[in-house]
């Protein structure tokens, strides 16, 4: 029986990080990413996480393999939206549906809980009954929904918007 261990993200992390989200960018319309990551290529974005702060990343991994992550970034650029963190959460394929997301949710909320967060906000594609669950069950509540304002495989999607208080 593996055990999972979740734990903050490290640079050795990010060609599995990167892996398991370009699955996503080609196989799925859940990022309107459209084309694949190099490692190198999502260096930038790494950067942004620490250790402490309010835009952290964490990994689940499995027997030394990373298998999901989840993490805070910024909101927008501008410094009135400083409290206010977007989510983000990705599994491997083969780790979806067995609860890996809620745990990786549960221990970067947990992490976050002493910082200055006002508001989570998360947004996904729609339909996606399994991210609208898991946003539920951590408190977020939909604001909005915006139509087919992303296109990706020759379809037009919607994208819904949640928040919950920090």
């Amino acid at each position: 029986m593996s055990e999972t261990r979740i734990r903050t993200a490290e640079r050795r992390d990010l060609a599995r990080i990167t892996e398991i989200y370009n699955y996503y960018v080609l196989n799925t319309p859940v990022t309107f990413d459209v084309e694949a990551y190099s490692v190198e290529g999502r260096e930038a974005w790494f950067a942004q996480f620490s250790a402490t702060g309010r835009y952290r990343l964490v990994v689940a991994e499995e027997n030394g393999l990373v298998m999901g992550y989840a993490g805070t970034t910024r909101f927008r650029p501008k410094a009135a939206y400083e409290t206010t963190v977007e989510t983000t959460i990705y599994c491997a394929p083969e780790a979806v549906g067995k609860g890996l997301g809620r745990r990786l949710y549960a221990e970067l909320f947990e992490l976050l809980k002493s910082e200055d967060i006002h508001r989570f906000v998360g947004v996904y594609v729609l339909p996606n009954a399994a991210t609208e669950a898991l946003h539920r069950r951590f408190g977020f509540k939909v604001v909005g929904v915006l139509s087919e304002n992303g296109r990706k495989f020759g379809k037009y999607w919607d994208v819904c918007w949640v928040e919950r208080a920090g």
